[in-house]
């Protein structure tokens, strides 16, 4: 028995392995395409409201947001209710640990990350990158800082449904790409945009 686990694991293992070295240049294109608009529009806005350097609205949590919104789609960590509860949770936890012990770095830091991490897994919402959401509440610009709870309004919120909109228009133009990772979700979608094109 133990041994028919280990040959298990091993043909998982070359599989996943095997799947990794192919290239797919349309999961590719669509990865591409996604997170360069859902960025570009959040950069857009960064441009049109602040001046300089100092980006509030690009925060770097967004990055490592899109690289799962868009180019791991079928992760737990990639669906719409960790995105948008991951962040919301660890911006909040950051502002307020961050209002407790503004200038004890030491211990707001780790403070802020571990009760994020430790809220997203109570609450079923854990997104790694809302670790780094709730650091950049503490260790952001002043820009940042200033915005005080706001912070989890925008840029945090107005910023996930900007990623998470064009997630799931990006994540569902072809058949092969389904998000959520929700099989009800993805049947009710094609059969809207087959009768969407019926009509027309």
């Amino acid at each position: 028995m133990p041994i028919q686990k280990i040959k298990r694991g091993y043909r998982k293992t070359r599989y996943i392995l095997y799947k990794e070295t192919l290239v797919d240049t349309k999961e590719h294109f669509w990865a591409f395409l996604g997170s360069f608009v859902g960025i570009g529009v959040l950069a857009y806005i960064q441009s049109i409201h602040f001046s300089g350097n100092d980006a509030v609205y690009l925060i770097g949590s967004f990055g490592a947001s899109s690289v799962l919104v868009y180019g791991i789609i079928q992760s737990p960590f990639s669906q719409p209710r960790n995105l948008v509860g991951g962040h919301l949770i660890s911006a909040f936890i950051g502002v307020s640990i961050h209002k407790m012990a503004p200038d004890i770095i030491w211990i707001a830091a780790p403070l802020a990350v571990s009760l994020s991490i430790v809220s997203m897994q109570i609450t079923k919402t854990l997104h790694p990158p809302g670790g780094a959401t709730a650091l950049i509440a503490i260790i952001g610009s002043d820009k940042i800082k200033t915005l005080g709870y706001f912070y989890v309004f925008s840029p945090v919120l107005i910023g996930v449904l900007i990623l998470l909109l064009t997630a799931l228009i990006f994540n569902n133009i072809t058949e092969k790409r389904s998000y959520p990772n929700h099989n009800k979700f993805h049947k009710h979608y094609h059969v809207f945009r087959k009768r969407l094109s019926s009509k027309q």
